[in-house]
């Protein structure tokens, strides 16, 4: 079994698409648990808003004063930081430029283009026990949206949205499908019809409006879509297992678990199951692909993942408008990252397909 699974993985990786994949998903994952150490906003789905900076270019500067909230920020956990982010300690207030006199802090605030109000601030009460100016720039290298975000942390906060609705589909559809087709395959006959019934019924409705009703009935939410996408998404793992399981449940080792008078879901589970999820694996990576997809369609027409929180979905649609002016970078970023990530696990379902040598 070892050298089984060491042959598979040596497959894997010697096949250049499937090993990009493998690379884009890693980073991806590595993104995902790290995002709010690594993003220039950790603020909770990076959703710092300085409405003044709203929708600029990719790799714009602004200079910021930084005041103190007069509510103080309650301390985080490493984990809590991990899951979720810190509140900002700081107001962000853009300023064109700023100069010391005395014991003040004489500053010009960015409202808007070519407008600027002029602002003064009592040094002591600025950096209480810091020599330090509270005056930082920050670079946003993907540019801001429309409510003045960092477009790149919440594009980095958002690979977990897309990798969490694809790993739950996943989930859902193998437990759906492969407990119905393999059902469906082992005892024929009453079942089969049945499931088989079931089966088309779903498969006769286009996934995107059973998607819909399944959110409507559920509700909008985080985890309503993900569980309205997997299930739908179980009928391929349902078909392809269900023809799996018939085509070995005459086998010789079948016939001689009967013999021995095993039960029905020993032989199914212990000995046919194990033997038919080559192909499983295959639909699975593009199951994880379509789901990805499913969830940026939802988010943009505003039945997906619900705002603040940060779905590329959603960030086409809050910037989509930028396309056809000054910068379409802020709805093609998303979209890039959508199209890379999809990529990947289409790659990987070509490099699993040749390595497992299966047809589906």
């Amino acid at each position: 079994m070892n050298h089984s699974n060491r042959t598979i993985g040596g497959r894997l990786l010697r096949n250049k698409g499937a090993a990009f994949g493998l690379i884009i998903i890693g980073a991806a994952i590595f993104v995902a648990l790290t995002a709010y150490f690594i993003a220039p906003d950790p603020s909770p789905d990076a959703n710092r808003m300085i409405v003044e900076i709203g929708g600029r270019s990719p790799g714009f500067k602004q200079r910021f004063l930084l005041l103190r909230k007069e509510k103080k920020q309650v301390p985080v956990s490493f984990w809590q930081r991990l899951l979720s982010g810190k509140e900002d300690d700081y107001s962000y207030i853009p300023i064109n430029s700023y100069a010391v006199k005395g014991d003040s802090l004489i500053v010009e605030k960015f409202v808007d283009e070519g407008v600027a109000e002029r602002g003064a601030w009592f040094l002591p009460d600025l950096r209480p026990g810091l020599e330090e100016l509270p005056i930082r720039t920050r670079v946003f290298w993907l540019g801001t949206d429309k409510y003045g975000r960092d477009i790149l942390s919440r594009l980095l906060v958002g690979v977990r949205v897309s990798l969490a609705v694809g790993l739950v589909t996943v989930l859902i559809s193998l437990s759906v499908g492969v407990l119905l087709g393999s059902l469906a395959g082992y005892f024929r006959g009453r079942v089969d019809e049945v499931i088989m019934w079931l089966i088309n019924v779903i498969w006769s409705i286009p996934t995107l409006l059973l998607v819909f009703a399944i959110t409507l009935m559920l509700g909008k939410g985080f985890w309503q879509v993900f569980i309205a996408i997997g299930l739908t998404l179980w009928v391929n793992v349902a078909r392809i297992i269900r023809g799996q399981v018939l085509s070995v449940r005459e086998k010789e080792y079948v016939e001689a678990a009967r013999a021995l008078g095993y039960s029905h879901s020993r032989i199914l589970f212990r000995h046919i199951l194990p033997n038919v999820m080559g192909p499983v694996w295959v639909v699975s990576a593009s199951n994880f692909a379509s789901a990805i997809v499913i969830e940026a369609g939802l988010s943009f027409l505003g039945v997906g993942v619900q705002p603040p929180q940060p779905s590329w979905g959603l960030m086409i649609k809050e910037n989509y408008n930028f396309i056809i002016t000054h910068n379409p970078m802020l709805a093609l970023a998303p979209g890039l990252a959508i199209m890379l990530l999809v990529l990947a696990f289409n790659l990987l379902g070509n490099g699993l397909r040749d390595a497992l040598n299966v047809r589906v």
